[in-house]
């Protein structure tokens, strides 16, 4: 067992309130709390990056989901990738980076099998909470397995600057796609889903109805669409649809902090027509396809077909912001935070 000396105490982010409606830095708090050493097969980590993303919104409401909600006066977890600095573990060294899910904090104590070790020669470390992490693999599968992506079809993704929705519409590019549209919120991010991402087409869904920007950006129809926000972007994409044409619903951000009952599309009618195939997904289905998504995303980082962006947030005191931020459109590609 390998150790070096270790603060006694690090600060952790609690959720102090349920959020109504948006949620306001009044919903958490920043507290000061006690590192504890690792028992046999634990490991002791310092974060060097936390995520914060989207679905941690749901997980702040106290509803039965696919995960937990988060407990008030308890610190919060999520994505994070640091450096081991005590290890009771056999594999793990102090030094080793490694991916793990106790985020939101500055030291981590874990179970070594709850952790993966990662090659920060590979890629920076921060990639892995993004384009080689739970986001890219969610664009990964999304697209190719879920969606069921054919060389030749025209793909439209909603949020489309953020983590998930910029690599959907590449990956879509790099695999022959014969059109990618994108919708997001401001003309700065729609130009560069142009510009810098390669997209054929893009509009601003603040600019007007989404079904007049979509249909005048695909006058053909769409093949594929990649959900990332629900609400009338999805109403828009059942109407735009080709028969047999595939929808991945993976979030709906639009609806996350509504306090009313969401706007469902109202013509769902036309999925029975058109025989449309939409499906909801979780990336934890698809771990069986990491090791080959990893090795090609990183093969195209690495040739310059694939461009990843993050918005870094610095500082463990600001993740609750860099959150809030992010629900708000504040990222351009990863909103992560460097500790």
């Amino acid at each position: 067992m390998a150790e070096q000396a270790t603060p006694t105490t690090g600060r952790e982010w609690h959720l102090a309130a349920r959020p109504q409606g948006w949620p306001t830095p009044a919903d958490f708090a920043l507290v000061e709390a006690p590192v504890q050493q690792p028992g046999p097969g634990q490991i002791l980590v310092r974060n060097a990056f936390l995520s914060v993303d989207p679905y941690m919104r749901g997980r702040m409401n106290d509803v039965k989901s696919y995960v937990p909600p988060f407990k008030l006066g308890e610190a919060m977890d999520g994505g994070a990738v640091g450096y081991v600095v005590a290890s009771g573990a056999e594999g793990f060294e102090v030094g080793d980076a490694v991916l793990h899910g106790l985020g939101w904090r500055e030291y981590a104590t874990l179970d070594a099998a709850r952790a993966v070790k990662v090659d920060a020669q590979l890629a920076p470390l921060s990639y892995y909470l993004g384009v080689l992490g739970m986001p890219g693999l969610t664009a990964y599968a999304g697209l190719l397995e879920v969606a069921s992506f054919r060389e030749g079809d025209t793909v439209f993704v909603s949020g489309a600057a953020g983590a998930v929705g910029s690599l959907v519409g590449q990956i879509a590019r790099l695999k022959g796609a014969k059109r990618v549209i994108g919708s997001a919120g401001s003309a700065e991010k729609v130009a560069h889903l142009v510009d810098g991402y390669g997209f054929d087409a893009a509009f601003n869904y603040k600019d007007g109805p989404v079904l007049e920007q979509l249909a005048a950006a695909a006058p053909d129809g769409i093949d594929v669409y990649f959900d990332n926000v629900g609400g009338e972007h999805l109403e828009a994409a059942i109407s735009v649809l080709t028969p047999h044409g595939r929808a991945t619903l993976c979030g709906a951000i639009a609806q996350y902090n509504d306090e009313g009952a969401p706007v469902g599309p109202r013509n769902l009618a036309l999925v029975i027509g058109k025989r449309l195939r939409l499906q909801g997904m979780l990336v934890g289905d698809h771990a069986a396809l990491q090791p080959q998504f990893v090795a090609e995303l990183a093969g195209w980082l690495k040739d310059g077909s694939l461009s990843y962006d993050e918005t870094v947030v610095e500082g463990v005191e600001n993740t609750a912001d860099a959150f809030i931020g992010m629900l708000r459109g504040a990222n351009t590609g990863k909103m992560v935070v460097k500790l």
